[in-house]
């Protein structure tokens, strides 16, 4: 007896599409036969903004990825359905806006058509953005100071940790020369980096020392006092204390001393794991009063001018901002009576941004207040302490290095390819499927459920349907190709009856580990944004997959709580998508897992010209050779051993030119290139291998440099 044909209907009102027919022997299921259906799919549903594609406008895109929210007054989306820059902030004219697609094909195009030929990923830079986010926070504390009548100045420091590229650096100094803006290091090389850039900022720029130290780092520091930096040396750890009074004697110089006080006052978040009494950093109240009567007994208790303390990272509220700087500020109250010179209160890092947008005091992911908000609190709460104290005001500094230069660079990367969705009707092929009487039993269970409308009944009788098949597999009694038309099948139910489209997966030409470290090390998550194509509606939910060889080298958590991303289905071209608000930790914290080496990168300011910028500095990524040898390898070497090798089993001539090929993939990135074509021809000559016309000549260009390039091409 045959199986009947499935009449499918997922809603009285609206029929659904249709399933195949299964008809046949006893013990078989015949070819599809299609029947009529309509119905709405989850490809319609990824967002409820607008229901009709064709009215979808980059305002809807703007609300969907929640852009205006995190992404103001910096990021924005323009009428073609781009991402623009605003590099001034609100202050930015329309003009002045970059958009973003265009900076990447300058960037990415070839030289032959007027780009740069740079290979993606790739790190954009705004130093106007840099610059304004400076100027914004120093102009916050400026009002707050003068609105409170605070009797003393904010001057600042940029903790290098946070990025160390030479030029966020350079620019950090040069943009805060006019307002004494300095620089914060934590380690004996982040010193001598700050040393060697502020020889062009400000003199009266501060120069914090953090960070646990040894003899050589204070002497480092003492030196930096004698070439007359504005250095000040904070103590990590009590032994400290005694280093820095003796090598200070040997070498003749008057420090400047500051304290890390390890407060009460912690916040739950991860990021509060550094604050609190059990913190990694800090004196405590006894080991503060130690310190005090050493510097006492050594005649240098007047050396002691600056309070240092770190509530943590990403300070959720202003609430707890009050209680940790009030109790700093009893502290530094504390210090003045007992005789220290103090002039600087030092409150540490902790102003956060807005990741997700959500302006929410309950998540690592944001923060409840703004720029004003925050200089506000603070100086009030300072203000308050010291007069109550009868103290004389000390100068506020912070060390907010997430807040100024985390929106400053955007990280671009290619979705190189997308996982099948459901098969349509007229792919699923089930010819002379040998079933268990299990399996038949499901099928018409599952035909039953669909005649009557009973969804979930049908979608558990189909599952249970495609695991018998998926044990008849593993069995040897059903064939992979039946296998894959149970699995198409089920897929096509589950499209119809949920009405949701499966979660895509997007290769990404990436490296999480290399340039997203946060997100696998600390569930730290960023906003991720298509650059283009946002006057168009997203109709995937998506996952995003890198290309290591790691299981947890994918994105499968984004802002808002979501387990997907919306993007669009493939096109013709480059898909490109966007992650923002990057620009603080991530490309130092990178490794080199798998060898995928850092992006390429590129510095673009706003001009006057016809696309409102100015790409002024291009690096290219790390290329296979320079990755290699971060981990001991000598790439010529390397080479050498290849070329023999070829020259052993392809004979000399065919050798040398297929060596020339190995040789190109040293100097080129590691990361996949899209449309890149084999760069060797073959050729009905006797097996003989020649690279192709370009190659060649570009081997014949570089004759004179052949052992830099390993050339080994001949005509």
């Amino acid at each position: 007896m045959g199986m009947p044909a499935l009449a499918c209907r997922v809603d009285s009102a609206v029929p659904p599409p249709g399933y195949s027919a299964f008809i046949a022997g006893e013990n078989s299921l015949a070819t599809a036969v299609p029947f009529s259906s309509s119905t709405t799919t989850g490809a319609a549903a990824v967002d409820s903004t607008n229901s009709n594609s064709t009215h979808w406008s980059p305002a809807h895109s703007s609300t969907l990825y929640r852009i205006d929210s995190w992404g103001a007054p910096y990021f924005a989306v323009n009428d073609s359905g781009n991402i623009t820059v605003r590099p001034h902030g609100s202050s930015t004219l329309s003009h002045q806006e970059i958009d973003l697609l265009k900076v990447v094909k300058k960037v990415s195009d070839p030289k032959s058509v007027g780009g740069l030929g740079l290979q993606m990923p790739l790190i954009v830079r705004f130093p106007d953005v840099l610059k304004n986010r400076l100027e914004s926070l120093q102009s916050a504390f400026v009002s707050a100071i003068q609105t409170q009548g605070y009797e003393s100045r904010y001057q600042g420091v940029y903790p290098v940790k946070c990025n160390q590229d030479r030029f966020v650096v350079e620019d950090i100094v040069k943009f805060g020369t006019p307002f004494r803006f300095g620089l914060e290091a934590g380690s004996k090389p982040e010193l001598l980096l700050a040393m060697s850039c502020l020889c062009k900022g400000n003199p009266e720029a501060l120069l914090i020392c953090n960070g646990f130290k040894d003899a050589e780092y204070i002497s480092l520091a003492l030196l930096a006092r004698k070439f007359q930096f504005n250095t000040a040396i904070v103590l990590e750890q009590e032994e400290e204390v005694k280093l820095v009074i003796d090598i200070s004697k040997k070498l003749s110089v008057r420090p400047v001393i500051g304290l890390r006080a390890k407060l009460r006052t912690k916040h739950s978040g991860h990021f509060g794991s550094t604050s609190g009494e059990k913190g990694k950093f800090g004196l405590t109240t006894n080991h503060i009063l130690r310190v005090v009567k050493d510097l006492l007994d050594s005649d240098m208790l007047d050396c002691l001018q600056l309070l240092h303390f770190h509530i943590g990272s990403q300070i959720p509220s202003t609430a707890l901002l009050q209680d940790g700087v009030s109790e700093a500020a009893q502290i530094y109250s504390e210090l003045t009576r007992l005789g220290a010179d103090m002039k600087v209160i030092d409150i540490g890092g902790g102003l956060g941004i807005d990741y997700d947008g959500s302006k929410s005091g309950n998540s690592d992911l944001s923060v409840s207040y703004g720029l004003e908000e925050y200089a506000s609190t603070v100086v009030n709460a300072i203000r308050v302490v010291c007069d109550r104290k009868s103290v004389k005001h000390p100068i506020i500094c912070s060390e907010s290095g997430r807040a100024i230069v985390s929106h400053h660079s955007v990280l671009i990367f290619e979705a190189m390819s997308t996982t099948d969705t459901a098969p349509s009707m007229n792919q699923i092929n089930l010819p002379f499927i040998e079933l268990s009487e299990d399996a038949r039993s499901d099928y018409w269970n599952m035909s039953d459920a669909v005649m009557r409308h009973d969804n979930e009944t049908c979608l558990f009788y189909a599952d249970q349907l495609k695991q018998r098949c998926v044990e008849q597999f593993k069995e040897g009694s059903l064939g992979i190709e039946q296998l894959a038309a149970v699995d198409g099948l089920f897929d096509l139910v589950t499209k119809i009856i949920v009405g949701t489209e499966p979660v895509r997966t997007y290769l990404v030409n990436l490296s999480i580990f290399t340039s997203i470290p946060d997100f696998w090390s600390i569930d730290q998550i960023f906003p991720i944004v298509p650059i283009h194509r946002l006057d168009q509606k997203p109709e995937v939910k998506a996952i995003l997959s890198d290309l290591t060889c790691d299981s947890d080298g994918k994105i499968d958590k984004f802002i808002g709580g979501e387990a997907n991303l919306p993007l669009h289905k493939p096109g013709n071209g480059q898909y490109y998508l966007g992650m923002f608000l990057g620009g603080a930790y991530q490309e130092a914290l990178g490794g080199v897992h798998n060898l995928f080496g850092s992006p390429s990168v590129v510095t673009v300011l706003q001009s006057d010209g016809p696309h409102s910028f100015a790409i002024t500095h291009a690096m290219p990524g790390p290329s296979c050779a320079d990755v290699l040898r971060v981990m001991q390898h000598e790439p010529k070497l390397m080479f050498e051993n290849i070329k023999h090798r070829a020259e052993e089993f392809c004979g000399i001539d065919a050798g040398s030119c297929l060596a020339s090929a190995v040789a190109r993939s040293f100097h080129n990135m590691p990361y996949l290139e899209p449309g890149s074509s084999c760069s060797l021809t073959a050729m009905n000559n006797g097996g003989f291998y020649y690279c192709n016309e370009e190659d060649y000549y570009a081997g014949s260009e570089t004759g004179a440099n052949e052992d830099e390039h390993w050339s080994y091409c001949f005509a």
